[in-house]
């Protein structure tokens, strides 16, 4: 399977009552390990991310097609519960666990008045020296983020899965 997908499974096992159910893989965004799978309680559209050469950050799409096969944003209501993006960067790794209704206010999702976006990028706690326009993008991810270099943070990972 995906190393992303065995990173999340590895961190889901700190839970009490997080199992995954029910993975499927996505035919588009394979090269980011794009997969779907249940929990007992949420459904989850999961991606890896990747560093990027001459951006600080890292990269991560996500998109489906539409009848017409062009390229296009989910919506709100296909968008699975949460979207989680593993960072996994030689010694230093990640979740972002970014609920929908979070995607739908930043306008990520497309929804009645947003068309949404196809791809972002994303900034880890360990990204330094970050742009105005990359900082402020970094404070409101930060949110949803739990590192996971050393120890897990139990009260936060299951704050951010619930």
């Amino acid at each position: 399977m995906y190393k992303s997908v065995d990173l999340i499974n590895s961190v889901f096992k700190f839970t009490n009552d997080i199992n995954i159910k029910t993975l499927e893989t996505e035919i588009f965004n394979e090269e980011y390990e794009s997969c779907t799978f249940q929990t007992n309680k949420q459904t989850f559209r999961s991606r890896i991310a990747k560093k990027t050469p001459n951006k600080r950050g890292y990269f991560v799409v996500f998109w489906t097609k539409d009848n017409a096969n062009k390229n296009r944003p989910f919506t709100f209501d296909e968008s699975c519960d949460k979207l989680i993006i593993a960072v996994i960067d030689e010694s230093q790794k990640g979740l972002f666990i970014f609920p929908k209704d979070v995607l739908a206010k930043k306008n990520i999702i497309a929804n009645k008045d947003k068309k949404g976006k196809m791809a972002m990028r994303i900034y880890p706690s360990w990204e330094y020296n970050l742009n105005q326009t990359a900082f402020k993008t970094q404070k409101w991810q930060l949110n949803y983020f739990i590192d996971l270099t050393g120890n897990v943070d139990k009260v936060l990972l299951n704050n951010l899965l619930n």
